[in-house]
């Protein structure tokens, strides 16, 4: 068990005055058996109108924060404390009929996952069906966690971390020819090739503690993390973090679960104003744990 502290902060600046819209916050973690959340705060500046929480369509606690005025500065500072108990992985627990590979989920089951089964990338030339050849005799027996570990480790092992400024993710055929990426490509990419092998896979979004960033100084950068959670009978829903190799939820703190990534996007919101006038973003995120900053 551990006490992590959470600072996450975001800025826009603006070259000048510009009338400030909706903005939609997803970064109030989720509580669970494994993670409680002991406190939350968001400070937002300049001070909105109002700020209206809501459960999504997936349980998610989202943020609909409103203004009435202009500014040419916007900034939102969360602090976050969660209990956090980490998993005994990679031990899974799989129901006899799912300990091998390739198996139909039950029927009790399977409607509920259908969604998260079905591919949602178009790729018509099964670039992630070849990728996967290249390491999984698809169609024959293997033992499911073992397949799924190897997943996980092809990715961390075979591409090169990337950090991306541009919002959004790359398609997977891209991560794949260009063999490196972010880690929400890194996701986005386990999850389509977990789908093309018949698995029921989520899109997860949140921090990660990273143990050189910790101690009593606060650093600067930083940014929120992405991984994966694929459905394994008997052991529900398990966190594979394909970046840094992660089987289990170690080190990682859950914010928001989604079909596909742009479902759970961390900040977003408008302006009235032009293009031009916006002069960038800025994102910090650290994680300590509390007896660091004792």
């Amino acid at each position: 068990m551990a006490i992590f502290i959470v600072r996450h902060s975001t800025t826009y600046r603006y070259e000048g005055e510009v009338r400030l819209g909706r903005h939609q916050l997803m970064a109030r973690p989720r509580d669970s058996f494994d993670q409680r959340l002991i406190d939350f705060s968001l400070d937002v500046t300049p001070k909105p109108s109002e700020v209206r929480w809501l459960h999504d369509v997936f349980g998610n606690c989202v943020a609909h924060i409103e203004f009435d005025r202009a500014s040419d500065y916007l900034r939102f500072d969360c602090e976050i404390k969660v209990d956090h108990t980490p998993e005994n992985a990679p031990d899974f627990r799989i129901e006899d009929y799912a300990k091998d590979h390739p198996f139909t989920y039950h029927d009790e089951e399977a409607p509920d996952l259908a969604p998260y089964v079905q591919r949602w990338f178009s790729d018509p030339e099964d670039h992630v069906g070849r990728w996967l050849d290249t390491f999984l005799t698809r169609g024959t027996k293997r033992p499911t966690g073992q397949l799924l570990m190897t997943l996980n480790e092809a990715i961390s092992d075979g591409f090169a971390y990337d950090r991306r400024t541009a919002p959004g993710t790359q398609i997977p055929s891209t991560t794949l020819e260009l063999r490196k990426g972010t880690c929400r490509d890194f996701a986005v990419l386990m999850i389509e090739a977990a789908r093309s092998l018949g698995f029921a896979a989520r899109f997860i979004t949140g921090y990660i503690y990273v143990p050189d960033r910790d101690g009593p100084v606060w650093l600067g950068g930083g940014a929120t993390h992405a991984w994966c959670q694929i459905y394994i009978p008997g052991s529900g829903w398990v966190e594979f973090d394909p970046t840094n190799g992660i089987v289990g939820n170690r080190d990682l703190i859950r914010v928001a679960v989604a079909r596909i990534p742009s479902q759970a996007i961390p900040l977003f919101g408008t302006y009235w104003g032009s293009r031009e006038d916006e002069l960038g973003m800025n994102v910090e995120v650290n994680v300590k744990t509390a007896s660091a900053l004792l």
